[in-house]
């Protein structure tokens, strides 16, 4: 037994665990064992029924890294690059490698813009964005958020004060240029 002085008990023989324990060893014969082959090395052994895959349909220009000749035989196509992010992903893999940090800091920075545009483009549509419900913040009222926070040594309360400047403060200066231009038009019209 673990943790006392006695002495452990011996590991069980391969026997007594066959007797004891039905189907143990089942995979010890190496003949029975569906992996063996793939662990011998042969040529012709690859298990591949195609010299090279089947090609998946490019219905509009894809994004390709410098360092592969070609495009890769599968590919997402759920999200198309659009707009300036678009724009951004193109740029980030023509012109640099995969192994540069500024590969994937252009491709952070167009998720960011992506984000951006999203935003701005369900203002287009019949149901916006709101602020108000899709970041939870109503929850902090009704679901216990600040006492769920207080006194128990969570490592988020550091940056607590910040987060309402990160989130709300884009829209609130969004708003206020809006209304800034909306004070310039209606100026302008009266003039």
């Amino acid at each position: 037994m673990a943790y006392t002085p006695q002495k452990p008990a011996l590991t069980p023989t391969s026997d007594e665990l066959r007797a004891r324990i039905p189907g143990w060893g089942a995979d010890l014969d190496p003949k029975d064992r569906p992996a063996v082959p793939k662990l011998q090395f042969d040529p012709t052994l690859n298990g591949a029924h195609w010299e090279f895959p089947e090609r998946q349909e490019e219905k509009y220009p894809r994004e390709r890294s410098i360092e592969h000749k070609f495009l890769t035989p599968v590919f997402g196509t759920s999200c198309p690059p659009k707009g300036l992010s678009g724009v951004m992903r193109r740029y980030a893999y023509r012109r640099f490698s995969e192994a540069r940090a500024a590969h994937w800091l252009i491709l952070l920075a167009a998720d960011r813009v992506d984000a951006v545009e999203s935003h701005l483009a369900s203002f287009l549509t019949l149901h916006p964005d709101n602020p108000i419900t899709e970041t939870g913040v109503l929850s902090e009222f009704s679901r216990r958020g600040y006492s769920s926070r207080v006194g128990r040594k969570r490592a988020d309360v550091n940056h607590q004060w910040i987060d309402p400047i990160i989130i709300g403060g884009p829209w609130l200066l969004a708003g206020a240029g809006l209304a800034a231009g909306i004070a310039a038009a209606v100026r302008r019209l009266r003039s």
